[in-house]
């Protein structure tokens, strides 16, 4: 985001772990089995060997994921996090890594951001162990800040307002190939609108082709949705308080096309956050306030996969956890972390600051 320029942009036993997101995921405490009601996430630091910040994350399953972040550094784990392999691009100790999708254990997208041409994509088949450039951009008043795949195929990245309009790049290959979108069907920005590059969430997809937008930094923060892989988007005011370039949404995660939730609220330490959450559960056309929302602000969210209700967002002081589709949250840990993500087999990876990297146990 180009708002408070490049500041902004810098501020930025496993098994079990299955067995913690179903309970997490499981009916209220009165339908529960005895225990499980108090069970709650922790999380399991390990040792990567950097002190690099991870603002990206790629959870394949709960032995493998990914994580990309400062220095061009580029690690992935096929064993849970007891060792993690340095498989960053070469030439690449420049750049910021905020975003990285995972296909599998073997194939990924990682987005440098920047402006001008520190924007770069680059795509590996071999687990990293060569990486190309597919993308790189030549236009100064561009700044990428995330990616999203709705398949092995067709994905999308986002840059910030070029010409009065987020700027939509399109692959329809794996990430190999990549073209600007036509602009006619983009909204117009407000005045200092732009993304975070804070969590790799400020572009999300679900299914075959929906895909949402975060925005902060303006008058009011929305959430931009298409159905259509990019090219028609609708907006709707996301209920997270803006009106400050520190302020607005900072990561989206939907469980299919219709329930969402947003997190964000300001990154400054010192300011409070109050309304850091919001959900929607008709595809991002209106969204509402968490009832109880988390304490402060929030840079990631991802859904636990057991279940239809439960969901963790962290941030810089803490994780919480909602188990009835974000409308309350409490918090469960006060570690810090940037980005959080699950996959489908039950595995969820928390990252941030200092190198620190956690599996859910």
């Amino acid at each position: 985001m180009r708002a408070m320029g490049k500041t902004r942009r810098l501020i930025a036993p496993l098994l079990c772990g299955a067995a913690v997101t179903a309970a997490l995921a499981a009916p209220p405490a009165h339908a529960t089995p005895a225990g499980h009601q108090d069970r709650k996430p922790e999380w399991q630091l390990t040792a990567t060997g950097t002190d690099a910040r991870f603002r990206g994350l790629a959870a394949v399953g709960r032995d493998a994921a990914w994580v990309a972040g400062s220095g061009g550094t580029v690690l992935r784990t096929t064993d849970g996090g007891r060792r993690w392999r340095d498989v960053s691009p070469d030439g690449a100790a420049g750049l910021e890594f905020r975003d990285i999708e995972a296909f599998d254990r073997r194939r990924a997208v990682a987005l440098a951001i920047g402006e001008g041409e520190a924007s770069r994509v680059f795509r590996t088949e071999d687990g990293g162990a060569t990486w190309t450039e597919s993308f790189r951009n030549t236009d100064a008043r561009a700044f990428y800040d995330c990616l999203t795949f709705f398949d092995s195929r067709h994905g999308l990245a986002m840059s910030d307002p070029v010409d009065g309009k987020f700027r939509i790049l399109s692959t329809s290959d794996g990430g190999r190939n990549w073209r600007v979108l036509p602009d006619a069907g983009m909204p117009a920005a407000q005045p200092g609108e732009a993304g975070f590059a804070a969590s790799g969430q400020c572009l999300v997809s679900s299914g075959r082709k929906d895909v949402w937008l975060a925005t902060g930094g303006a008058a009011s923060a929305r959430v931009l949705h298409s159905a259509d892989r990019g090219l028609t988007w609708t907006e709707a005011g996301a209920r997270i308080p803006a009106g400050d370039p520190a302020r607005g949404v900072f990561g989206l995660a939907f469980r299919d096309r219709t329930h969402g939730i947003a997190v964000g609220g300001d990154y400054r330490a010192e300011q409070a956050s109050p309304d850091a959450a919001s959900v929607t559960g008709d595809a991002g056309r209106s969204w509402r306030s968490a009832a109880t929302p988390p304490p402060a602000y929030r840079s990631g969210v991802a859904w636990l996969p057991h279940g239809r209700g439960a969901a963790l967002a962290v941030g810089p002081t803490g994780t919480d956890v909602t188990r009835d589709g974000g409308r309350t949250w409490r918090t469960v840990d006060t570690g810090s972390y940037d980005t959080v993500d699950c996959a489908p087999d039950g595995g969820c990876w928390a990252s941030g600051e200092k190198g620190r990297v956690a599996r859910l146990r």
